[in-house]
């Protein structure tokens, strides 16, 4: 496998009133295409600046971003976003309007993925008539409506009660792995990191540099809820746990 994404000894630092801040150091790391990689860390060490200097809406300090050759980024939001005055054909195909590329075979490629993913039946709906968990599938249909190399995700189940998370991480996996698209997530939430990659990347406090990596190996791997029953599930959790150094 090649890798798309390589991150080389980047560090971001913002000026305040207080003086200069240091958000992220020396990060390094890659992603193979195909991988889905979970970046995690406690609240405020640096996990959004990181992602958004990978998409290109923020500019390190110092270090560099090696793309792989005409790569495309969608960036997934930790909220739906979607817009109420929309139907949800409307909004899942409002990127390609934005960006000038509505052509009948992209419009057409929308309507497939609404109806492959259970969502054929809404199209003519408005958002207030859907589910949360519905909502998330119709923002990451928008998001694979300009046919990224890259998602991107930011905490994109945080909005969502304890159940519906599960159930929705679910479906979510499930279209990222059919649609054959590389992943790079952040959550502060261990179990949903554990349950969802291929490779976890532990941030420290901030500034944060990277603690540790691990390669997620469980041997019955299928979908995100069965990984949670898996034996070696508490393993890397406890792991994990004690990386992030929480304090109570």
């Amino acid at each position: 496998m090649t890798n798309i994404l390589n991150v080389n000894k980047l560090k971001k630092n913002y000026n305040t009133i207080k003086g200069e801040v240091e958000a992220i150091n020396n990060i390094n790391f890659s992603i193979q295409e195909g991988e889905f990689l979970s970046i995690v860390g406690s609240s405020g060490c640096g996990k959004s600046t990181l992602l958004n200097i990978i998409a290109g809406l923020d500019t390190p300090t110092e270090g560099t971003i090696e793309f792989k050759e005409d790569l495309k980024i969608g960036y997934m939001l930790q909220d739906h976003a979607l817009l109420p005055w929309l139907t949800i054909f409307q909004n899942a195909s409002l990127g390609l309007k934005l960006q000038k590329i509505d052509s009948k075979e992209n419009l057409d490629y929308v309507k497939s993925l609404l109806t492959t993913y259970g969502l054929e039946k809404f199209i003519d709906k408005y958002p207030d008539e859907l589910s949360g968990g519905m909502k998330q599938r119709v923002a990451l249909i928008r998001t694979l409506a300009t046919k990224p190399d890259l998602l991107l995700l930011d905490e994109p189940f945080s909005a969502l009660d304890y159940q519906s998370r599960l159930m929705v991480s679910d479906d979510v996996y499930k279209i990222i792995k059919n649609e054959k698209k590389t992943v790079i997530m952040i959550t502060h939430d261990i179990a949903e990191a554990i349950s969802l990659s291929d490779e976890i990347i532990v941030l420290s406090k901030r500034p944060a540099t990277i603690k540790t990596k691990y390669k997620i190996k469980m041997e019955n791997k299928t979908t995100p809820i069965n990984n949670r029953k898996c034996s070696e599930f508490p393993i890397y959790y406890d792991k994990i746990w004690r990386d992030l150094d929480v304090s109570l």
